[in-house]
């Protein structure tokens, strides 16, 4: 799913459909997707998303809640290989009064973390710490992916 294509206002509808120039997805399965977030808050801070523009949890179909599930315990495994994290926040922000930044299309966030990180940045001081361009990430994520899927 690559090409450049109209925009649909929806970063995640958009996001397969960005030439391979300026794409941030690492892996891809039948009904959802794995991206890097554009503003992250650590290096390989990762998203899976469901291809469909759904809202909930409640409006995914068993197929795409199943691999909604597995690309998550993908990217899991894929961020430990890669960053080797001390540790994981995963989570999904349903509703703006929860932090969703995307209120409309669900989304599965993985952000590596690690002792004495600096991720406290973004609420101390209203900026973010990143050693590590975006597409730096997707080059060393992309191959342990394709790894994965094999």
């Amino acid at each position: 799913m690559s090409g450049a294509k109209s925009s649909t206002g929806c970063v995640f509808c958009d996001a397969p459909r960005l030439p391979p120039s300026e794409s941030l997805l690492v892996d891809e399965g039948r009904t959802c997707y794995i991206v890097l977030n554009l503003y992250p808050y650590n290096n390989g801070h990762l998203m899976v998303v469901p291809y469909r523009h759904a809202a909930t949890l409640a409006s995914l179909t068993p197929d795409e809640l199943s691999e909604v599930m597995l690309l998550t315990q993908r990217a899991e495994i894929a961020l430990t290989e890669a960053y080797r994290p001390h540790g994981l926040n995963v989570g999904i922000n349903l509703g703006k009064p929860a932090g969703a930044g995307i209120l409309d299309h669900i989304h599965v966030h993985l952000v590596p973390r690690w002792n004495g990180d600096t991720n406290f940045m973004t609420a101390i001081g209203n900026v973010r710490v990143l050693p590590e361009d975006l597409q730096d990430s997707a080059r060393r994520l992309r191959p342990i992916f394709d790894k994965l899927k094999a």
